[in-house]
């Protein structure tokens, strides 16, 4: 069993709304979570759809969720409102995500889960990561020795990695929670049944893939109502979905693995069912029901930083976020980062971002292919022989060269040559779950791209993968070894980065992030912004974001883009391009008097959804 000990889009602000949203009851006993059915939660007849209004923050007694939609946040509270702990709240809150952000979430995906015992004071972790089928080899994305374009890979079968959410789900409440999945399925699979109302952000994502989805029958049927996206302010229904989910309630997630969900995807990735009227070339998966049956989410021990007297837990590779962070956190632990001014706070920040991803592009990968040295790469050693690298009146030059963190005392010393960061999709989902008994979850899954690889699964009402395309097509650094080229079962390297931190062995505070390979730099700001610029934990989630990952450009977000900073920070040598939105974090955080804080963005997507089972008003000032 993975464990660590550590060291000495819609919300409700009242109870009241959120009681009159939740409609089921979770009256059964605790159930084995191999357990089927969930009549328990028929909705009762003539229920309505209602979408509750969203706020980014939220504090009260008996546990909180976090995520980017109010209906997904509502379904994790109605579930520790009826007695479930956070695991089983956590995956409410993804199937009911998979319903209304299903471009970024579903069980055509995978991801990464992270839990804090409250009883074991332990933390423990899942790799849900997707695989590619049993015969991938390194070219798996070459056609006569070239690379396919990133385009053509995306919208096609060979994108389609074998899907690990539904194991991690099984996974997580065989191992820790206290209901069947049935009963946490039933939240979601009302919301599929019944829908729920689009917003701007579900609207703008559903136009800028029309052109991909128009061309999948099963895809168009449930995404473009009448042949165009769907309006804002309308109720979006998915049947199919409602009974997929009633299809796994019954029968368990060897419905996918085993049985007849199963074999309906591995027909839709070898076949994807593109409109032959459509003129697409629709490229063909080998994914096969062996590929099903051989995969088995991962638990794992997760990565370990001290930083300021915390401990800070995240996932290990295959996902890189935990490692990166980590070491960047160990390259910052010794500078003074709360005495200094923000021009050298943000320069320092951008520098140690730089150096942990020359690391990261060279050394991780999936630990079942790959000689991963995480030890090196998490240890102060490695990284006092990094920070030397920083000087406050100069700029590293991107791409930088690796260190070898399997040789750390070689002060400043590279490792070799240089390889750039590839590029990743940007939407996935993050969620962020408390309960009352101090249990805490911190869960990212992703489809990859926004839609995914734009196929629908025929009747079944879901969304398949392209997370294969998260492999490096060809070696980054030619003649350089490459950790993440495609291989028989290997998992790609994901940035996924969902964190818990501890303080004396009890959580602190826990947060996650969408945004590819952005989502690092986003945990990572966010923490030093909380931890060591003194924000409340909403307003380090606010704060605007610059996002450095080795690269000619350190991205910035309008609010450092249009502040003086920028040319300060420029004059010194940085270099800096607008990204208009970078990631989407959710946290929880455990206050001083016992209360749970639920936080959540703003306004970035649309704003996130915060929740908490018993509202008692504004947090403390810090």
């Amino acid at each position: 069993m993975a464990l660590a000990r550590p060291n000495p889009r819609r919300s409700l602000p009242v109870l009241a709304a959120t009681a009159a949203l939740v409609a089921g009851a979770l009256a059964a006993p605790a159930a084995s979570a191999a357990s089927g059915t969930s009549a328990t939660f028929a909705a009762p007849a003539g229920e309505a759809t209602r979408t509750p209004a969203k706020t980014p923050v939220a504090v009260g007694y008996g546990g909180a969720v976090a995520s980017v939609d109010a209906d997904a946040s509502a379904a994790g509270v109605e579930v520790l409102r009826n007695g479930g702990n956070a695991v089983d709240a956590a995956v409410a809150t993804a199937a009911a995500l998979g319903v209304t952000e299903p471009y970024s979430a579903g069980i055509g995906g995978g991801g990464y889960f992270v839990y804090y015992d409250a009883k074991s004071h332990e933390v423990r972790t899942i790799d849900g990561r997707e695989r590619a089928p049993l015969s991938a080899t390194k070219d798996l994305f070459l056609e006569k020795g070239h690379p396919l374009p990133f385009a053509d890979a995306v919208t096609s079968g060979l994108s389609v990695g074998t899907p690990g959410t539904p194991a991690t789900w099984d996974t997580a409440l065989r191992s820790w929670g206290s209901r069947s999945l049935g009963q946490v399925l039933a939240p979601a699979r009302r919301l599929a049944r019944n829908g729920f109302t689009v917003d701007e952000t579900f609207r703008k994502q559903t136009a800028d893939n029309y052109d991909r989805f128009k061309d999948f029958p099963a895809t168009a049927k449930i995404f473009l109502p009448g042949g165009k996206p769907p309006a804002v302010g309308s109720t979006l229904r998915n049947p199919d979905l409602a009974r997929t989910y009633g299809l796994l309630a019954d029968q368990g997630v060897a419905a996918l693995y085993r049985g007849a969900l199963g074999r309906d995807l591995v027909r839709t990735v070898r076949k994807p069912p593109v409109d032959p009227a459509s003129g697409r070339v629709a490229r063909p998966g080998d994914l096969t029901e062996r590929d099903l049956r051989a995969y088995g989410a991962r638990k794992q021990e997760p990565t370990h930083v001290s930083y300021r007297g915390l401990d800070v837990y995240s996932i290990a590779p295959s996902s890189s976020g935990g490692t990166t962070v980590g070491e960047a956190l160990n390259i910052l632990e010794n500078s003074e980062l709360k005495r200094l001014d923000q021009q050298t706070y943000l320069h320092r920040y951008i520098e140690a971002s730089r150096i942990a991803f020359a690391d990261r592009n060279r050394w991780v990968g999936d630990p079942a292919f790959e000689s991963v040295p995480v030890q090196g790469l998490l240890s102060q050693r490695f990284a006092d022989s990094r920070v030397c690298l920083i000087k406050d009146d100069a700029v590293l030059t991107s791409p930088l060269a690796p260190g070898d963190p399997r040789r750390p005392g070689r002060a400043c010393a590279t490792g070799g040559r240089a390889a750039p960061t590839p590029y990743e999709g940007e939407n996935t989902s993050h969620l962020t779950v408390a309960d009352k008994w101090g249990n805490v979850v911190a869960y990212t899954l992703t489809l990859e791209q926004t839609g995914g690889s734009g196929i629908t699964v025929p009747g079944r009402g879901f969304l398949l993968n392209n997370e294969l395309t998260d492999f490096s097509f060809v070696p980054v650094s030619p003649g350089v070894h490459d950790p993440n080229l495609p291989g028989p079962g290997k998992r790609p390297r994901s940035s996924l980065s969902p964190t818990i931190v501890l303080e004396h062995g009890r959580p602190a505070f826990a947060l996650g992030s969408p945004g590819g390979a952005t989502i690092i730099t986003t945990v990572l700001q966010t923490l030093l912004n909380h931890v060591d610029r003194g924000m409340p934990l909403g307003d380090a989630i606010a704060a605007p974001r610059a996002s450095q990952r080795n690269a000619a450009a350190t991205e910035l977000e309008p609010g450092l883009w249009d502040s003086p900073l920028r040319a300060r920070l420029e004059a010194k040598g940085h270099v800096f391009k607008l990204n208009p939105e970078i990631g989407a974090a959710t946290g929880v955080q455990r206050l001083p008097d016992g209360r749970w804080l639920a936080a959540a963005e703003k306004t970035r997507r649309g704003g996130g959804s915060a929740l908490v089972v018993r509202p008692t008003g504004k947090p403390p000032v810090r």
